[in-house]
């Protein structure tokens, strides 16, 4: 039994566009809403791949319950107390597109020329595989970018949140048939990081009255 090819390369490249929908968008709900539909997409994935390994059913079902049902509550649950507008980030939209492509182009390339280096393994030699690393990379610098350019603490816990998926994605399109492979993916699960961040996030709103990260700078010993 094969899982659906097509179907999870469909899945796994609209993760790019989830990803910069995430960071971009101005309304920190609707932002959380495009991180819903990405964490649908990887429970999706798991579902998918799940026909040659039916443990990763546990990880996805562990995956519906953290990343698209508890992670998106925790951060509507904030927003309604921290407001939804985010504070403006060091990088406008535009450069973030250009930024955005220019890392999948190179990614892409990167691993069809260099699969065997990154990822010394049979599996590896899959275009479709390739295809999914290049995303899983991709999707881990943008959580990154997010992290680094965003201003408003709500933006970098979603950063957070697309890192671990990109980790989780280069996970499952690498060792799609190991039985470790649902263990090590429900062991790396960041629900609690983040409830601890947005419970930060909160103490930020009350201190300065917004969750512009750059007011950290304001506090002293």
């Amino acid at each position: 039994m094969h899982y659906n090819t097509n179907l999870i390369s469909t899945l796994t490249l609209l993760m790019i566009f989830t990803s910069v929908l995430a960071i971009e968008l101005k309304s920190l709900r609707t932002a959380v809403g495009a991180y819903l539909v990405q964490a649908l997409m990887i429970v999706g994935l798991l579902f998918a791949y799940s026909v040659v390994n039916p443990p990763l059913i546990i990880w996805a079902l562990t995956a519906l319950a953290t990343k698209a049902i508890i992670t998106p509550l925790l951060l509507w649950h904030t927003i309604k107390r921290t407001g939804d507008e985010e504070t403006p980030a060091i990088i406008g939209f535009g450069p973030s597109v250009v930024i955005a492509t220019i890392i999948m182009l190179v990614f892409y390339k990167l691993t069809h020329q260099h699969a065997t280096f990154l990822a010394p393994t049979s599996g590896a030699q899959d275009p479709a595989i390739r295809t999914n690393l290049a995303v899983a990379l991709t999707v881990f610098v943008l959580g990154l970018y997010g992290i680094l350019t965003r201003r408003d603490a709500i933006k970098t816990v979603i950063g957070l949140c697309l890192l671990e998926n990109g980790v989780h994605l280069s996970l499952v399109s690498l060792a799609p048939t190991m039985r470790e492979t649902a263990l090590a993916g429900i062991a790396t699960e960041v629900v609690i990081t983040v409830a601890l961040l947005l419970y930060i996030v909160t103490g930020i709103q009350e201190k300065f009255g917004s969750t512009d990260t750059f007011q950290l700078s304001e506090l002293h010993w």
